[in-house]
């Protein structure tokens, strides 16, 4: 059983603690498959999805991620690539620059929210050093690295979900 969506995204939060436990491969299947369902500009899908459950090559993505441990102590890591050509076809400069990080980040955020209605603890790692993450999976070069997700079962206490912002402070609607 999964989660209403709106409860899905008031309950995410990032977790950093793991246990060893893997997913089963159904579960990874289907948050692989929320991801390529997200939208994209021009219905391109410019994404590509490594799924990492290597250790040494977990620990050595967690030290080109500024070493942020949770990435190899997850126990699945999923780098999150855009392919900028893909987008520039059709939209030129524009697709490239943009709207191929737009189409991958939604692409790991409907991969996050399958995460927590699946019962999956996730956390969404951007500060890392792409050259070296792309260098590490032996990226094609056309490939730009986005997001690096760490899946798994929290390892961690309950989080309180964090403030957020009121619509009214964030939102203008004009009439």
């Amino acid at each position: 059983m999964t989660k209403d969506v709106f409860d899905a995204m008031r309950e995410a939060h990032a977790v950093r603690r793991f246990t060893a436990d893997q997913l089963p491969e159904p579960t990874l299947t289907r948050l692989l498959e929320a991801a390529c369902w997200a939208p994209s500009a021009g219905n391109l899908q410019p994404w590509y999805f490594y799924v990492v459950q290597n250790e040494e090559l977990k620990r050595r993505l967690a030290d080109a991620c500024h070493d942020q441990s949770q990435v190899a102590e997850a126990p699945t890591v999923v780098v999150v690539m855009a392919d900028p050509a893909r987008s520039n076809e059709r939209y030129g400069e524009r697709g490239a620059q943009l709207f191929c990080l737009q189409d991958t980040a939604a692409a790991a955020q409907n991969m996050l929210l399958a995460a927590t209605g699946l019962g999956v603890a996730s956390c969404w790692v951007g500060g890392f050093d792409e050259r070296r993450v792309q260098e590490l999976l032996a990226a094609p070069p056309r490939l730009r690295a986005v997001a690096v997700i760490c899946l798994g079962y929290s390892n961690e206490a309950g989080e309180e979900p964090k403030e957020r912002l009121r619509v009214a402070d964030v939102a203008t609607i004009l009439h």
